[in-house]
C-alpha cells in the first residue's frame, strides 16, 4: 500500500490562560511526550502512587518517561478545567482499565479520553458525552490485507479493495482510527468486535459511523471527526451526539 500526499497541517493554537468548556464543545489537546528530564520529574511529582508504580515497571527509559509525561499532562489538562491542582485529582477505573473522574459536583460531568502514538498524544475532553480518540503513526508494514481481513467488516474490506493502490494506506488508517475511537467511546474494549460495525474510509468521504450490525439506531447517536495531528500521523474522534463544535489546542510546554 502506498501513502498519498500529506494534507496541509491543521491549526492547533495555544490556549488562552482560561479555557472554558461549554456543553456544546469538544476540546482536543495535542502534546509531545518527549520533553526534558526536568519536565519529566515535574510531572512525576503530580502522579498517584499507583501511577508511579506502573511507570516503574517500564523497562526502557523512553517508554517510562512518556508514560509519566502522558499521565502528568492528563492531570494538568483536567485540573485546568476543574480548577484543581494536578496532584489532587483522583481517577476511578472501569473493569477494562479506562480511567474516569469520580462522580460528583467537582467533576462537573467532564469526560475524557487519551491516545498516544510514538511521542505524540491527543487528549479529548467534553461534558456529559461519550467520547473516544485514537491517533496512529502511519506504518506501511502494519497496513496489510491480513490485518484488514481480521479486524475490518466485510463492507470495509470491500471498500478498501475497491480503491486504487495509492489510496489504500490512508484509507486503512482512516478506518482503523475511526473504529478504535468508537470502541474507546463505548468503553467496552474488544468485547465489541471491530468487525461488527462499519465506518467510512474512502478518501474524500466524510468520516462517519455507518452502521452497527446488531443495533440499527446506534450509528445515528454518534459523530466522527478527523483532527489532523501532523505529518505521518492520522487521528479520529468519536463523540456522542451531533450538536457540538470542535476546538483544538496545542499544549504549550514551558
Amino acid at each position: 500500500m502506498v501513502a498519498t500526499t500529506v494534507p496541509p497541517p491543521a491549526v492547533w493554537p495555544h490556549p488562552a490562560d482560561r479555557v472554558v468548556l461549554p456543553r456544546d464543545e469538544v476540546h482536543v489537546w495535542r502534546a509531545t511526550l518527549d520533553v526534558g528530564l526536568a519536565h519529566v520529574h515535574g510531572f512525576e511529582r503530580t502522579l498517584a502512587a499507583d501511577e508511579r508504580a506502573r511507570a516503574a515497571r517500564f523497562h526502557f527509559d523512553t517508554h517510562r518517561n512518556r508514560f509519566i509525561v502522558g499521565r502528568g499532562l492528563l492531570r494538568t489538562i483536567l485540573g485546568r478545567y476543574l480548577g484543581m491542582a494536578p496532584d489532587r485529582l483522583q481517577f476511578h477505573y472501569s473493569p477494562l482499565g479506562k480511567p474516569a473522574l469520580p462522580a460528583g459536583s467537582e467533576s462537573k460531568s467532564i469526560r475524557f479520553n487519551v491516545s498516544h502514538s510514538g511521542g505524540v498524544a491527543l487528549y479529548a475532553v467534553t461534558r456529559g458525552r461519550g467520547i473516544g480518540v485514537d491517533i496512529e503513526r502511519i506504518r506501511p508494514d502494519f497496513a496489510n490485507e491480513e490485518i484488514a481481513g481480521r479486524f475490518f467488516s466485510p463492507r470495509e474490506v470491500a471498500a478498501l479493495n475497491a480503491l486504487p493502490p495509492q489510496s489504500r494506506l490512508d484509507a486503512f488508517f482512516a478506518c482503523w482510527t475511526r473504529k478504535e475511537a468508537y470502541i474507546k467511546a463505548r468503553g467496552e474494549g474488544l468485547s465489541l468486535p471491530l468487525n461488527c460495525f462499519d465506518v467510512s474510509l474512502a478518501p474524500g468521504e466524510p468520516a462517519a459511523l455507518l452502521a452497527v450490525h446488531d443495533d440499527p439506531g446506534e450509528a445515528a447517536r454518534w459523530s466522527i471527526r478527523e483532527p489532523f495531528p501532523g505529518p505521518d500521523y492520522v487521528a479520529a474522534l468519536a463523540v456522542e451526539g451531533r450538536d457540538w463544535r470542535l476546538k483544538c489546542w496545542q499544549w504549550p510546554h514551558p
